[in-house]
């Protein structure tokens, strides 16, 4: 009986490595719950703020908590290296986010998805998200299904993944 072994292909292993060791600027993704104490929303926003003065380009999603987070700290760096990239369309964002969202340079707004329910949009724009980036940083619960899902399929796509928990 012989067992197959998944081991990744010579060129995959050299890309990856070269991912990591790269240390001009990267298009980092940077994704996470909604629900997030505001001790851990301002690490977060520490963590975006050094990320894009350091000269990355960050990409995330419109949500409160941790995008929101990760908004706020690129803001304060440099405006011109966040992406913003939004499940639906601006008007469909929480009130509490869309004057935040009304300041980004670089918002890509997706109505097309406004008949869908959020969270099948959300799961299409962290898609798009991760296809764009080199590097996904995600915070997570354990029963976070659509940023799992996620950190998944971008480890699939031989991203750069970073997920830490909440829990």
């Amino acid at each position: 009986m012989s067992q197959s072994l998944d081991i990744p292909k010579f060129d995959e292993l050299v890309q990856e490595l070269a991912t990591i060791q790269q240390t001009g600027a990267k298009r980092i993704a940077l994704l996470g719950s909604r629900h997030v104490p505001i001790t851990h929303q301002h690490l977060i926003e520490m963590m975006s703020y050094a990320l894009v003065l350091t000269g990355n380009r960050l990409l995330t999603s419109g949500a409160t908590g941790t995008n929101a987070a990760a908004i706020r700290g690129a803001m304060r760096a440099d405006p011109k290296l966040l992406t913003v990239i939004l499940p639906q369309s601006l008007e469909r964002q929480p009130q509490e986010s869309r004057e935040l969202l009304k300041q980004v340079m670089h918002l890509v707004e997706k109505p097309e998805n406004d008949h869908l329910s959020l969270g099948e949009a959300s799961a299409l724009c962290n898609q798009e998200i991760v296809s764009r980036c080199q590097q996904l940083i995600c915070f997570a619960f354990h029963d976070s299904r659509t940023l799992l899902k996620t950190c998944e399929d971008a480890e699939e796509q031989r991203k750069v993944v970073t997920l830490f928990y909440f829990d």
